[in-house]
C-alpha cells in the first residue's frame, strides 16, 4: 500500500497534500462573446462624425428589391397555399372514409409564412402534425388524397391540375407557377416509438416539430421590416460565397435579429450598419468553437445555434467572412451583394484582389483533421495518472 495516497497523497487535496484537484474534477469552459463595436460603443465614443455610407445603403436597397419576389410569384404562391391549407384543415376536422393516417394539426413555416421568401423560388412549406405514426404507407396515402382534393378544386377554378410527389420529408404539391412542400411530423408522445426502418427519420420529424417553434417565435420577435431585409440579403450572400454557405437559414434568422435589434439603444439600427455588423461577428468568430455564438431561443439548455456546424464549416465561414469584410471595406460591396459580378462569375471570397494598392487575399485554413491523439496534461513527469499511484 502506497502511504501517500490515504493520508495527504496527491489526490487528497483537503487531508494536507500538495493541493493538485482530483483527476475527475470537470472542467468548466468559459465561452467568451466576439467584440462587437455596437455594444462596446458607449466605451469607445466616437472621435469624429461617421463616414458617408450612403453608396453602400444604395446598394444593399437595390440588391434587396431584386431578391424580392415579384407580385406575380406572390400571388402564385397564395392561392396554391390558401387551397392546400383548405384541403388540410378538412381531412383534420372531417377525414370522412380517409383511414390511411389521422391529423392533427396543420401549420404553416418556413420562409414564405416569415415574410423572407426569395425571388425565384417559389416553394412555400407546411407542417402536418400526425396523430398516428407517420409510417411511409401514411405520407403516400396523405400525398394521393391531397392531390385528389386539390385537382378537385383546381377543376373548379378552371385552373391547371396539380402534381405530388414524395420526398424524405413527406411530398411536394407542384402547380403551374409555385409548389408546395408539405412537412410531416407526429405529436411529442409518438416520437418514442418511431422505427428506422418503418417510419421517416427522427430528426427530420423533429426538424419539422422544431420548424414550428421557429415561425412562432419569428412571428413574435422578428417582425421589424429591417431583420426581413437584412435576412435575404444575408441568405444571398451565403448562397453565392462558398464558405457561408453551410449556414442554414435559422442561424441566418437569429444573426440577422442579433445584429439589427441587439443594441444599447434597442432601436433597429439602420440596413448598412447591420449588414456590416453581420460580417465583423462572423468574422470576429461568432460561429467559431469556444465562441458564445447567438442562443438558440427554442431549444433548452444552453443550446447554440452554430452547433450545428462542423468545425471545418465554422472555420471556412470565419475566414470567408473576414475576406468579405475587408472587400467591402475598401469600397467593393457591389462584388459582395452581386450588383457586378466578379470575373465572371467566381467566388470573390476564395479569389486574391488589388483594392487601390491594397492586397486582399482568402486566408488559408485554420482547421485541419488530425488522426493523431490528442496530447493531455492529465499525466505526472513520472508517468503516473493525476490522482492514481503508479
Amino acid at each position: 500500500m502506497v502511504r501517500g495516497t490515504t493520508r495527504g497523497g496527491r489526490g487528497m487535496p483537503n487531508r494536507g497534500g500538495i493541493g493538485r484537484p482530483p483527476f475527475n474534477r470537470p472542467r468548466m469552459m468559459l465561452l467568451r462573446p466576439p467584440f462587437d463595436l455596437i455594444l462596446a460603443e458607449p466605451s469607445f465614443p466616437r472621435c469624429k462624425p461617421m463616414p458617408d455610407d450612403s453608396a453602400l445603403t444604395q446598394a444593399l436597397l437595390k440588391r434587396h428589391a431584386e431578391l424580392c419576389p415579384s407580385p406575380a410569384e406572390q400571388a402564385a404562391v397564395l392561392s396554391l397555399v390558401t387551397k392546400l391549407q383548405t384541403v388540410l384543415d378538412n381531412l383534420v376536422v372531417a377525414p370522412g372514409d380517409f383511414a390511411a393516417c389521422q391529423l392533427e394539426e396543420v401549420r404553416q413555416v418556413g420562409s414564405y409564412k416569415k415574410g423572407t421568401m426569395m425571388a425565384g423560388k417559389n416553394v412555400a412549406d407546411i407542417v402536418v402534425i400526425m396523430k398516428t405514426l407517420p409510417t411511409k404507407e401514411a405520407v403516400e396515402g396523405l400525398s394521393n388524397k391531397v392531390n385528389e382534393e386539390l385537382n378537385k378544386l383546381m377543376r373548379a377554378e378552371n385552373q391547371p391540375a396539380v402534381t405530388s410527389a414524395c420526398f424524405e420529408r413527406g411530398f411536394t404539391v407542384r402547380g403551374a407557377t409555385a409548389a408546395v412542400r408539405v412537412l410531416v411530423t407526429t405529436v411529442h408522445h409518438n416520437l418514442r416509438k418511431l422505427e428506422p426502418e418503418v417510419h421517416l427519420d427522427y430528426k427530420l420529424i423533429s426538424s419539422h416539430l422544431a420548424a414550428i417553434r421557429h415561425s412562432r417565435w419569428f412571428e413574435e420577435n422578428a417582425h421589424h421590416s429591417s431583420i426581413k431585409v437584412l435576412i435575404r440579403l444575408l441568405r444571398d450572400v451565403c448562397a453565392r460565397h462558398a464558405g457561408l454557405e453551410p449556414l442554414n437559414p435559422w442561424m441566418i434568422d437569429l444573426l440577422a435579429h442579433h445584429c439589427v435589434v441587439n443594441n444599447p439603444a434597442r432601436q433597429a439600427l439602420p440596413i448598412n450598419v447591420a449588414f456590416r455588423r453581420a460580417l465583423s461577428l462572423l468574422a470576429g468568430g461568432l460561429f467559431l468553437p469556444g465562441c458564445a455564438g447567438l442562443p438558440d431561443p427554442c431549444e433548452g439548455g444552453h443550446a447554440r445555434a452554430h452547433t450545428a456546424l462542423d468545425l471545418a464549416a465554422q472555420d471556412n465561414a470565419a475566414a470567408a467572412a473576414q475576406t468579405l469584410l475587408r472587400v467591402v471595406a475598401r469600397g467593393g460591396h457591389r462584388y459582395v451583394l452581386g450588383l457586378q459580378p466578379f470575373e465572371g462569375g467566381k467566388d470573390i471570397s476564395a479569389e486574391i484582389t488589388v483594392w487601390d494598392g491594397v492586397v486582399v487575399s482568402p486566408l488559408a485554413p485554420a482547421y485541419h483533421e488530425s488522426t493523431e491523439p490528442m496530447d493531455t496534461d492529465d499525466k505526472d513527469d513520472d508517468g503516473s495518472t493525476d490522482g492514481m499511484a503508479g
